[in-house]
């Protein structure tokens, strides 16, 4: 267990173990805080993380991409696949 005091404007500094790292603040009570280690998602990205065939996809792909498993894609030739990720 650490102790620290917040400076006048109510800081406390955490060490550079934490620096440039986004926090959950969440107030317990009138004497606890705890504050989480976080990653925010954008909105716009959010329907990835709701859908989960199309993060099975692109894991897939991720997955290929690293083992060197690439193949051509011509969105002209391939309109079922189109259609599928509008699904």
């Amino acid at each position: 267990m650490n102790i620290k005091t917040s400076d006048s404007k109510g800081r406390i500094n955490f060490g550079p173990r934490f620096a440039n790292k986004t926090f959950i603040i969440e107030e317990v009570d009138a004497t606890e805080v705890r504050i989480i280690a976080a990653t925010v998602i954008p909105e716009r990205e959010m329907w990835l993380h709701k859908n989960d065939r199309a993060m099975e996809a692109v894991q897939r792909g991720l997955q290929q991409a690293a083992s060197g498993e690439v193949v051509a894609f011509d969105p002209h030739e391939d309109d079922a696949l189109l259609e599928e990720l509008d699904d």
